[in-house]
């Protein structure tokens, strides 16, 4: 019997980060427009918190029966560890798909957007073929535009719709920016995996593009994701104080560049998360203010 923490570990708690901050940025934006809901709020960080986990033990599961994680540098995973039955992770990662889908009609019918439905089946599908089916898209070089459009634009849009009924030019500078955080937090999770992703014929960008293109791709995603939430300060001037993640963005992007390995990356990939967890809170509290 697998113990709480092994499940806990096998939910990955360094990627939640990336389902909480277009919540929080989306917000902010429905703030501006004077539009904010708490209660949506909280429905659609459910709806992000639920797919994320269930997207990690998805990955979990089709990686793990693919024997992609037989040989890894980072957490172990529950499939390819043994740890849990496959049959069990991928039963985690449907019932974690269920949760999203009664938050995500929940959502839908408080707002009355009832087509969301539809983004939400999207939102799934994609969750799923990222490294599951017959040819997972993850393997291709996809993932980081998968995390853009889905825990970047989608996210944080239909976060910001589902309360303010439109959507605004801060909100797509907000989900820009969470966005490429986002892949980020991707890039350097695969800079790490580099070895044995290649070995296992998983080809994600950073094995595309070698690591050192793929440590220099880190460092950009983390500029463009402060520049958008920066530029939110033409409409709200106290977004300008949103500059201070430059700091981090330094720190982090010298870590990387500077040659991090191994577990040294397991560091900048929690760090990452947090940059992007800050980054959708300033968001949220410069446009409330």
């Amino acid at each position: 019997m697998p113990s709480l923490r092994a499940w806990l570990d096998g939910a990955r708690p360094r990627t939640l980060p990336a389902a909480v901050a277009p919540v929080l940025a989306g917000t902010g934006a429905a703030a501006l427009e004077q539009s904010a809901s708490a209660g949506r709020a909280l429905l659609a960080a459910g709806v992000a918190l639920a797919l994320q986990v269930a997207v990690n033990f998805a990955n979990d599961y089709s990686d793990g029966v693919r024997g992609t994680d037989d040989v890894r540098v980072g957490p172990t995973r529950l499939t390819a560890s043994g740890a849990v039955a496959p049959a069990a992770v991928k039963r985690a990662a449907m019932l974690s798909f269920a949760v999203a889908a009664v938050f995500g009609v929940a959502l839908c019918a408080v707002s009355g957007q009832w087509w969301l439905l539809a983004v939400g089946a999207v939102c799934v599908a994609a969750a799923w073929f990222y490294t599951g089916g017959r040819r997972p898209y993850g393997y291709a070089g996809l993932g980081e535009v998968s995390v853009f459009v889905f825990f970047g634009l989608v996210a944080t849009l239909g976060t910001t719709y589902t309360q303010a009924g439109r959507i605004t030019a801060p909100a797509v500078l907000a989900a820009c920016g969470i966005g490429f955080l986002a892949c980020a937090l991707l890039m350097v999770n695969n800079i790490r995996d580099i070895p044995t992703d290649r070995e296992a014929g998983k080809f994600t960008l950073a094995v595309r593009v070698g690591e050192t293109w793929a440590r220099r791709g880190y460092a950009a995603f983390l500029a463009l994701g402060v520049l958008g939430p920066v530029l939110i300060a033409f409409w709200a001037p106290l977004a300008l104080l949103l500059m201070i993640a430059v700091i981090p963005v330094v720190v982090l992007s010298g870590r990387v560049l500077g040659g991090a390995t191994g577990r040294d990356l397991i560091l900048v990939l929690r760090d990452t998360g947090f940059l992007e967890l800050a980054v959708g809170l300033g968001v949220l509290v410069t446009l409330l203010v």
